[in-house]
């Protein structure tokens, strides 16, 4: 008992000494960064008194590229602090897309995209945002820039740039002889979900060839491949995203592969015995 009576009694003296200052609860940052409210909230000014805080809390914005509704795509709501409800703040749009690729409803601070966009031509938009006084038409909020980002969906099938290829390995070669790598590249966003993840298979050519589906690298499938019995292979490659799954979309190529000539015949004379040849005197 004694020994809490005097751990209080030095706290109080360090509090009211000043040497010790409660801890205060962090602010909550004013951003909803879920999809499902998609609202930037403006904090109100603070005293000159004060440390100046950042005009809003910035982050982004989502909208689903290829949209193809009859309505404008809802994109997000601005909300200042200092609306409450009466009509009397004023929201304004400026900066890329503003008014011909996005609008802003004054009143509630709704943005919709009016248009239908492409992640492959534009990723995200660059916008400012301010909240109005409408009667003294004076900002209520520092201007502020935020992003809308295009998400993507699978548009884009994989595609062979440098495709027909060529190529050669010699005959008789072991399994797993190395041939060639082929690669397809896909436009969608590769950080988001599976839609430019590309899987290689092989449509036609087993089986003689193989082909690592993450690595596009096609080897020899079976030994003693002889170039005198045949020489030409035509080999048929696929590269579909998603992962391969069921819906993903899906891009061929072809590789015309040759079988060089080792030596692996010995001269043979084409009779096994042979007769001098008989002159006719003249």
């Amino acid at each position: 008992m004694l020994t809490r009576n005097c751990l209080s009694l030095l706290l109080w003296v360090l509090f009211d000494g000043g040497l010790l200052t409660p801890l205060q609860p962090q602010p909550q940052q004013t951003l909803a960064t879920g999809p499902r409210e998609n609202v930037i909230r403006l904090p109100e000014q603070r005293s000159h008194f004060q440390r100046v805080k950042r005009g809003w809390v910035w982050n982004q914005f989502f909208v689903l590229e290829e949209y193809m509704g009859s309505e404008p795509q809802y994109v997000g709501k601005l909300h200042s602090d200092l609306d409450k409800g009466e009509g009397t703040v004023k929201y304004t749009l400026s900066g890329d897309g503003a008014g011909t690729v996005f609008t802003i409803d004054e009143t509630t601070g709704d943005i919709h995209a009016i248009r239908s966009l492409d992640r492959e031509e534009k990723p995200f938009y660059t916008l400012r945002a301010q909240a109005v006084d409408i009667e003294t038409r004076k900002p209520l909020e520092p201007e502020s820039e935020f992003i809308i980002k295009v998400q993507d969906i699978n548009d884009n099938e994989p595609k062979f740039l440098d495709g027909p290829y060529v190529a050669s390995v010699p005959e008789m070669s072991p399994v797993g002889a190395y041939v060639l790598q082929v690669k397809a590249t896909d436009a969608d966003d590769p950080t988001y979900g599976n839609s430019a993840r590309v899987v290689y298979s092989i449509l036609q050519g087993q089986p003689y060839f193989s082909i690592d589906p993450k690595t596009g690298v096609i080897r020899t499938a079976l030994p003693n491949m002889d170039r005198e019995v045949k020489e030409q292979y035509q080999v048929l490659i696929q590269a579909k995203d998603m992962g391969g799954q069921l819906g993903g979309l899906a891009g061929t190529t072809t590789v015309n592969i040759t079988l060089t000539d080792v030596n692996d015949n010995p001269p043979r004379f084409p009779k096994s015995t042979f007769f001098p040849a008989k002159f006719k005197l003249m």
